[in-house]
C-alpha cells in the first residue's frame, strides 16, 4: 500500500522550478523553498566576498546591500478631556507613526523598555527592577520625536516607579527607531532574534548537490572573522547537517570542534563518549547491530540540540552511516491529512532508559510546533522520534475513545516510518577517519548499519551541544555579518514559499 499516494510529486522529492502546494486547498503559507543553487559533494562551498557575490552567479550566497529605512516619527500622546485632580489624565498607550502606519505602544510595555543607566546596570547590562514594580496607571508627561526618528519620553513622576525614582523626578527614557520598528510587528520580532532562519527540506538528490564538506582547519581557524565557522552554522540552521574532513584523529577533536559552538552537554554517558561495540553492551550503539532511524536522549525531558560524530578509526566492513530528514516526513503528513497531523502533534508517546542503574523516562508529542513563530501554520521545531527507546504507551487502554486515538495515531507513524525510511530519502556516507558528521539531533534522523566487528577496527567519539548555546553563536556571527555579503539568498518571506 502506498502511503503516499494522495501527496504531491512536487514534494517527493523536490524538484528544480516546481514550489509544492499543501494538500488539501487552500494552502497553508508553510511551503518548501524553492531549489538552490547546485553544489559538488567533494568540495564545500565558499562564501564569496562582497566585491565578487555579484558577479558569481551560480553561488549560494549573494551580497545582500541592506540600507536602513530612516522613520519618519511622529509621537501623539492621547489625552482623556476629562479631569482629574485638575490635571490632564494620559491614556494607557502612547501612539506613534512609524514610516507613516500608525503603532501603538502600551505605557507599560515603553516603561519596562526603558535601558537608562538607573534602570539598567550598564556594566552587568541587567534589570534593576521588575515588571511589577510599574504602576498601572503610569503615564507620559511629554513625548519628543528626535531628528534620527528616535522618541524620548518624559514620564509624569507622580506615577513613576518608586524604585528608580525614588525622588519623585522626571524620569526620562529613550527608544531608538530601530527599537519602535522592531517592536511594531511579531514578524520584526522573530528576525531580530535570528529566529526565522531558513530551512530547506531535503531528500537524498537535494542534500546530494547541496551538503557542505569543510575543512577542519577552516573550521576552528580564528582568522578570516570566523567566516568557517559562520557558514558551519549556516549550514546547520538550513539544513540541519554538514561534515568536517581533515580531522586530527586524537580523541580530544570532537571537544574541540563542539566546543566551537558552546559548552558540552553531560549525560550519564559522560561529556564525551566512545563508539565502539561491546559485548553484553548496556546501549545498542555500542553494538554491531544495525540502529534504526532514532533521535539520541529522547528520554530526556530537553534533548540535545546538536550531536557531533567524529571518526577516529573505521576499517571494518559495513556500518555505513545514514540520515533522513525528520521535517521532511512529517510535512508530508501535513500536506496530506489533517487528522494525522494532529494525531503527531498531540498523542503522548513514552521513551524510557532503564537499565545499567539510570532509570529516565520522558513523555513527548511526535512533532513540536514552534509556538513564538508568528505565522498562523507554525514551522516545526522539533521531532521525537526513537524506536529502540520508545516506552509502553501510557495513554489509558479503558478509555472508551482510546482505541480511535491509539489507531489513528498508528496510521501517522505509519506515514511517517514509510518517509523516513525510502532509500530515496537517505543521505548516506561511511565516515572514514578524519570525518565528523555534525547534525540537529531534533530534526535529522541518524542511522548505522550492521558491520562486521570482527573484519577491522570502528572507533567513533562523540559529543553534544545545547540549542541555547547554538542559537547564542549564530546570533552573535549573524550580527557581525550582516550586511557583510554573507547572508544566503531568501527565498520568499523568511526563506518559504507563499502564495503558490
Amino acid at each position: 500500500m502506498n502511503l503516499f499516494r494522495q501527496v504531491p510529486k512536487s514534494l517527493l522529492p523536490r524538484r528544480l522550478g516546481r514550489a509544492p502546494r499543501f494538500y488539501p486547498s487552500p494552502p497553508p503559507t508553510f511551503l518548501l523553498p524553492t531549489r538552490q543553487s547546485s553544489t559538488s559533494t567533494s568540495d564545500p562551498p565558499t562564501l564569496t566576498s562582497p566585491t565578487t557575490a555579484t558577479t558569481a552567479a551560480t553561488s549560494t550566497y549573494k551580497t545582500t546591500e541592506r540600507r536602513s529605512k530612516k522613520p519618519h516619527l511622529h509621537t501623539v500622546i492621547a489625552r482623556d478631556p476629562k479631569l482629574n485632580g485638575a490635571r490632564l489624565t494620559n491614556t494607557k498607550r502612547t501612539e506613534l507613526l512609524l514610516n507613516g502606519m500608525p503603532c501603538a505602544f502600551d505605557n507599560i510595555f515603553l516603561r519596562d523598555a526603558c535601558s537608562c543607566a538607573y534602570c539598567v546596570d550598564p556594566s552587568t547590562q541587567q534589570k534593576l527592577f521588575q515588571t511589577s514594580d510599574i504602576p498601572a496607571d503610569i503615564r507620559p508627561l511629554s513625548a519628543m520625536t528626535l531628528e534620527d526618528g528616535a522618541v524620548r519620553i518624559t514620564w509624569d513622576p507622580e506615577t513613576d516607579l518608586p524604585v528608580t525614582n525614588p525622588r519623585r523626578e522626571n524620569h526620562t527614557s529613550l527608544y531608538s527607531a530601530e527599537f519602535l520598528l522592531r517592536y511594531s510587528k511579531q514578524r520584526h520580532i522573530v528576525r531580530y532574534r535570528f529566529n526565522d532562519r531558513k530551512m530547506v527540506l531535503w531528500d537524498r538528490e537535494v542534500m546530494g548537490n547541496d551538503i557542505l564538506w569543510l575543512d577542519y582547519e577552516e573550521y576552528i581557524s580564528p582568522l578570516n572573522d570566523e567566516v568557517g565557522l559562520y557558514k558551519a552554522l549556516q549550514a546547520l540552521s538550513t539544513y540541519g547537517l554538514f561534515f568536517l574532513k581533515n580531522v586530527p584523529s586524537t580523541p580530544s577533536s570532537v571537544e574541540t570542534i563542539a566546543s566551537r559552538i558552546g559548552p558540552l552537554k553531560s549525560t550519564f554517558y559522560g561529556s564525551t563518549w566512545n563508539l565502539r561495540s561491546q559485548p553484553s553492551s548496556k546501549n545498542i550503539a555500542y553494538t554491531s547491530l544495525n540502529l534504526p532511524l532514532h533521535v539520541d536522549l529522547q528520554y530526556f525531558s530537553m534533548p540535545p540540540a546538536i550531536q557531533f560524530l567524529h571518526s577516529l578509526k573505521n576499517t571494518t566492513s559495513g556500518g555505513h552511516t545514514y540520515f533522513a530528514d525528520g521535517f521532511r516526513a512529517a510535512t508530508a503528513i501535513r500536506m496530506t491529512s489533517s487528522s494525522l497531523w494532529h494525531s503527531l502533534l498531540t498523542y503522548p508517546v513514552s521513551f524510557h532508559y532503564d537499565n545499567d542503574g539510570h532509570h529516565y523516562h520522558h513523555i513527548h508529542p511526535t512533532v513540536v510546533l514552534d509556538e513564538n513563530d508568528y505565522r498562523e501554520h507554525k514551522r516545526i521545531k522539533y521531532i521525537n522520534y526513537s524506536p529502540p527507546f520508545q516506552a509502553p504507551f501510557e495513554d489509558w487502554p479503558g478509555d472508551p475513545q482510546f482505541s480511535g486515538r491509539f489507531r489513528l495515531f498508528h496510521r501517522a507513524m505509519e506515514m511517517f516510518a514509510h518517509s523516513i525510511e525510502d532509500p530515496e530519502a537517505h543521505f548516506e556516507v561511511r565516515l572514514e577517519e578524519g570525518m565528523c558528521a555534525v547534525f540537529a539531533n531534533r530534526r535529522v534522523l541518524h542511522a548505522r548499519r550492521e558491520f562486521d566487528q570482527d573484519s577491522g577496527e570502528r572507533w567513533f567519539r562523540g559529543t553534544y551541544v545545547d540549542e541555547d548555546a547554538f542559537l547564542s553563536r549564530i546570533r552573535v556571527l549573524g550580527r557581525r555579518f550582516k550586511g557583510k555579503g554573507y547572508e544566503r539568498e531568501e527565498a520568499g518571506d523568511y526563506g518559504y514559499v507563499e502564495g503558490v
